[in-house]
């Protein structure tokens, strides 16, 4: 698996969905539950940030509040989105697009061999590497949002 590819195809898969949702409608509630677009585009600069502080992990020496908050709190979600209301559409997206530039900088530098290795991640499961959490907890996860977002809009057209 080639682990860069993977984010940057997520990245692509989400920013594809957000770019042809009407600017017009983003704040509107319902494209997941009760949450707008906006606020997808907060969930996912959150997890964005909370992947620049795993992948800095894994090079070494880096300081992980956002992964702090998303191990240590059952409310992470809620409580992301809600620090991001008062932002506007295009800080919330320039914050995911900033984080996922951080991401791919730091994912380069990784080695294959450290993608693949088991157990590197006890928070998330000793059973599993990095690149299986990357494929579940980004691609798969931006994927679905998009997915969401898409039916959105269809949904008010």
């Amino acid at each position: 698996m080639n682990a860069v590819d993977i984010l940057k195809y997520g990245q692509g898969t989400a920013l594809q969905a957000i770019e042809a949702f009407p600017a017009s409608q983003w704040e509107t509630a319902g494209a997941c539950g009760v949450w707008s677009v906006k606020d997808i585009v907060a969930h996912l600069a959150s997890y964005e940030e909370v992947l620049v502080d795993v992948l800095g992990g894994f090079l070494g020496g880096h300081a992980t509040p956002h992964l702090d908050r998303f191990t240590q709190s059952e409310h992470f979600n809620d409580a992301e989105v809600e620090e991001r209301r008062s932002q506007s559409s295009e800080q919330v997206l320039k914050s995911l697009t900033t984080a996922h530039a951080q991401v791919m900088e730091l994912a380069a530098r990784i080695s294959p061999e450290v993608y693949r290795q088991v157990g590197t991640l006890p928070w998330y499961g000793a059973n599993y590497s990095l690149d299986d959490m990357l494929v579940y907890m980004y691609y798969g996860h931006k994927r679905e949002h998009s997915a969401q977002i898409a039916a959105f809009r269809d949904h008010l057209e």
